[in-house]
């Protein structure tokens, strides 16, 4: 089976910054969302981090249930 480059299966990780402008919010933000452990990470050795995109989008999917109930979920 023959392949190539416009094949590929879709991106599996992104780097802090791009996730950021997915999300809306800069750069900085970003990064302490990451160290606060509030975005999906993969640490890559001692200092490189990526953001897994189908761990991000569960927990995005996961806060567009909790948001849908109106006040938390609170009654």
């Amino acid at each position: 089976m023959q392949t190539n480059d416009d094949s590929l299966v879709e991106q599996l990780c992104i780097d802090i910054p791009t996730a950021g402008k997915m999300l809306g919010v800069s750069r900085a933000t970003a990064y302490e969302m990451a160290r606060l452990g509030q975005l999906p990470v993969i640490r890559c050795g001692a200092r490189r981090m990526v953001v897994s995109l189908p761990a991000l989008r569960r927990m995005l999917e996961g806060c567009g249930k909790y948001s849908a109930e109106g006040n938390g979920g609170n009654k």
